[in-house]
């Protein structure tokens, strides 16, 4: 499947003018740390990071449809622990098998493919060579009895080292109760990930009942968000995932924490583009990647969903997207051509930063 540009704006439909024609004004692009060919030479070689750290970040640029953009395209597939086999592989049996995830990241064009120790150690011979691996090292599971939200770590760094990965990924549930522990064990982690010469990937998520109101999910807001996107880089995060901001003032409505009134009336808008331009920035204006999540499948509207999605991410700054559920709930052929759609988004050159 091919997504012209003329493709794109009829995928966003009433929304095409708004979202292809805005421009960012308060945090203006030119003060951004913009993804590129030359990403890890302009940006990241300037860093603290080991020369092996930016040869296996360069390995994830230079891989895939995206190769040679400075932009990711990434295949997720962990929800076999946190969401179990049965909810994540019953509407496609086929990925209970470890290999046909591999195999759709591949045939998908993805940058990489993150999933679990199981998953990736299971085919880890046959294709850690043929693309990318990202080892997500801890999860939250929900076999125990009643659930509880923590995530804990399955995995270590050396194994994801030894099973030949790029990357480790990990996530921190910012707000909770248990989050001083993970920031403790992530960031040493990440310490030793980037000693073995790895990329640190933070699923920077939020996790707090107070969060959702009656009214907005605030673990969806632009403020909140920015924070823990901005805690993720001081954990030395190389790249960070986030769920796309829907809404904002979480600070205000919650009434914790401290915040600036020119979050507010300066930096952020209403518009969705500068709310995601909001979480760039707390990624050191995008010196650290951010990538946002695509989302649960919710059925025929997920193509046109997702291709809304990468057009505010890239028109924000972002570097790209990770998408699983609406990829691998689908037939193989379906899923192909849903993350080709993303990613002929940020081969667009029809689609611009804001």
């Amino acid at each position: 499947m091919k997504t012209a540009a003329t493709d794109i704006e009829a995928m966003l439909g009433n929304e095409a003018k708004s979202l292809l024609g805005h421009v960012c004004k308060a945090i203006p692009k030119e003060s951004l740390h913009l993804p590129g060919p030359d990403f890890v030479d302009r940006v990241v070689a300037m860093s603290d990071r080991k020369p092996s750290v930016l040869r296996s970040l360069q390995t994830l640029f230079n891989h895939g449809r995206l190769a040679g953009t400075g932009y990711l395209s990434i295949l997720p597939v962990d929800q076999g622990v946190e969401h179990s086999g049965g909810a994540s592989f019953a509407p496609n049996p086929m990925y209970f098998d470890p290999e046909n995830i591999v195999k759709l990241a591949i045939e998908g064009g993805c940058n990489a493919v993150a999933s679990t120790l199981g998953v990736l150690g299971a085919v880890a011979r046959k294709y850690a060579h043929k693309i990318p691996f990202i080892l997500k090292i801890n999860h939250n599971e929900f076999l125990s009895y009643p659930n509880s939200y923590d995530q804990i770590l399955f995995a270590s760094v050396k194994q994801a080292f030894e099973m030949g990965a790029c990357a480790v990924g990990a996530t921190i549930y910012f707000g909770s109760e248990e989050s001083k522990r993970q920031i403790q064990e992530i960031t040493k982690a990440f310490e030793y990930a980037h000693e073995l010469g790895m990329v640190t990937i933070l699923w920077a998520y939020l996790r707090n009942p107070a969060f959702k109101q009656q009214d907005k999910d605030y673990h969806l807001a632009a403020d909140l968000t920015g924070q823990a996107n901005h805690l993720s880089v001081t954990l030395q995060a190389d790249i960070v995932k986030q769920k796309m901001a829907e809404t904002n003032g979480g600070y205000n409505v919650l009434k914790f924490g401290k915040t600036h009134a020119k979050v507010y009336s300066e930096l952020t808008s209403d518009h969705p583009i500068d709310m995601v331009r909001y979480q760039v920035a707390n990624c050191y204006m995008g010196r650290a990647g951010l990538i946002n999540s695509g989302g649960e499948s919710k059925g025929e509207g997920d193509l046109a969903q997702a291709v809304r999605t990468a057009v505010i991410n890239k028109r924000a700054g972002g570097m790209g997207l990770i998408s699983g559920r609406k990829a691998f709930q689908k037939p193989f052929k379906e899923g192909i051509a849903l993350l080709n759609a993303i990613q002929d988004v940020y081969l667009s050159k029809d689609v611009t930063v804001a």
